[in-house]
């Protein structure tokens, strides 16, 4: 047979085959050797076909390779992919663990701060033999493996995800779209943010908190003034216990809850020592105590001398001499008996601790009038309701206490009008330095929480000693049950209320 029959009889074979194979749906049995021109477009069908079969094995085999390596993934065989990255399977240690909220928080050799995910039942100082897998990084402990989520990998994922922030205390909170919370770390967060504030908003407002302040400072004299109430009276006394439990509660929940969240930010990198806080609000407690101290003891000398002129003057009248009782008070005296026999020397007393009571309450609320400002507007508003109601209980606490003095009309309209003029005043200093005023910078944080701290410190003292102890181991020992119940729902209800405003303000 001539080599021309030969190739004619093969390509017949070979088309034969092909429809066969058509026509049965079965994959990958035809394979053809030779090509020719002639019948074509059957040949190419199958070269299709081919294809498609080499497609599907390769994709079977890309699969099985995936799944390959995610047991690998699995088994922490991470060798593999490490060298596709270039990556040499170097470990290393984290230390300096320590707990911050729920999360735990540790240190590399590189001195970037990271965080061990998810948190460990029992949270470890340091974490060893870890190890780089691709972008992220493994840590051990024993046989159980965590992964160590370092910051500065968090800031290249949050770079350009949009912020949101708040003021909170004088601090500025912000957080990304996805509820994480931004940190120093991310390089911008302590600089100035540039905001568009709505300033007339505040100016108008400015006047609301001015009125507010007014009521709550002035109501208790316009109404011991009207209804010709004595101090002792019922009224007067719920209102005096409302006020002390308002001034513990800013003790506690305002003043030092924000003194410590000032002085714990991020943005003070150098500030070392953790109680900060603390010390200047026992700083301030001194230096409350030891002005109460002298002026006591002047006062109590003041008493003692003009005593002891009376004895001189009635031992040298001999038609008195026999009637007159005793006035001279012993050195062992309480101070209660001391101010009991001597009422102008007990009321410079009471003024002088007024006087300290408003001095806390206007550092405080000057700074109220500053954060009130500065806040953005999707969180003014809110801020602006809570400090509304927070300056009109602080307002009341301080009038309940004006009208118990043993002073002009005058003295306690100005001591009133001082207080109610100093969170407007704290607006209008926000409102002038809208421009340049940063939250995290760290001479501001410093500045705002030292005045909080020594503010606490303050009110601790006359909210403690001078209202809670005196009030209540003094003023209302003699009180009936109906009395002292009514005072005790008042103090606990002055807590209550304050307490709750923590909760936005």
């Amino acid at each position: 047979m001539k080599f021309g029959s030969w190739s004619k009889l093969v390509v017949f074979t070979s088309l034969t085959f092909g429809v066969i194979a058509e026509s049965s749906n079965e994959v990958g049995n035809s394979r053809l050797v030779k090509k020719n021109q002639f019948g074509l477009s059957k040949f190419n069908f199958n070269i299709k076909r081919d294809e498609h079969e080499e497609e599907e094995h390769d994709h079977d085999h890309d699969h099985e390779e995936e799944e390959h390596s995610h047991e690998h993934e699995e088994e922490h065989d991470h060798d593999h992919e490490g060298e596709e990255e270039g990556h040499t399977h170097t470990t290393f240690n984290v230390t300096g663990c320590h707990l911050h909220d729920d999360s735990l928080h540790c240190t590399d050799p590189d001195g970037i701060e990271g965080m061990i995910s998810p948190l460990p039942t029992h949270p470890r100082e340091n974490y060893t033999d870890c190890h780089s897998h691709g972008t992220e990084i493994y840590c051990m402990d024993g046989e159980t493996e965590y992964l160590f989520i370092r910051e500065s990998d968090n800031d290249i994922n949050l770079a350009n995800e949009e912020i949101s922030c708040h003021m909170h205390a004088g601090v500025e909170h912000c957080t990304y779209a996805n509820g994480t919370e931004v940190s120093s770390l991310d390089g911008n967060y302590c600089e100035k943010i540039d905001r568009d504030y709505n300033i007339p908003l505040r100016i108008g407002l400015l006047f609301v908190i001015l009125v507010t302040s007014a009521i709550g400072s002035f109501g208790p004299l316009i109404l011991r003034s009207l209804f010709k109430i004595s101090a002792n009276n019922v009224i007067i006394i719920i209102i005096k216990q409302f006020g002390t439990g308002v001034i513990l509660s800013t003790v506690f929940i305002h003043l030092l809850t924000h003194s410590f969240l000032l002085f714990s930010s991020s943005c003070l990198t150098n500030l070392n020592y953790e109680p900060t806080s603390a010390s200047i609000a026992m700083a301030g407690l001194f230096i409350a105590f030891v002005i109460e101290f002298i002026a006591f003891k002047i006062i109590s000398s003041r008493i003692e001398k003009l005593n002891n002129r009376s004895t001189a003057s009635t031992q040298n009248d001999e038609h008195e001499h026999g009637s007159i009782e005793k006035t001279n008070i012993d050195h062992n005296s309480s101070e209660e008996e001391i101010f009991a026999n001597n009422e102008p020397s007990r009321s410079s007393y009471d003024k002088l601790s007024v006087i300290l009571l408003e001095a806390g309450i206007v550092f405080h609320s000057i700074l109220i009038g500053i954060t009130l400002v500065v806040a953005a507007d999707t969180y003014f508003i809110t801020l602006f309701i809570v400090i509304v109601f927070h300056q009109f209980f602080e307002g009341l606490a301080l009038g309940s206490r004006i009208i118990i003095l043993n002073t002009s009309v005058w003295t306690k309209m100005l001591m009133a009008f001082i207080f109610a003029i100093t969170t407007p005043i704290g607006m209008a200093i926000g409102v002038g330095t809208l421009n340049i005023f940063n939250g995290n910078d760290p001479s501001t944080i410093i500045a705002l929480g030292v005045l909080q701290s020594a503010s606490a410190g303050i009110l601790l003292w006359t909210g403690l000693v001078e209202f809670l102890y005196r009030d209540w181991f003094f003023n209302l020992k003699n009180a009936s049950w109906f009395s002292t119940a009514c005072a005790m729902l008042s103090l606990v209800l002055g807590l209550f209320c304050m307490s709750l405003l923590g909760n936005w303000a």
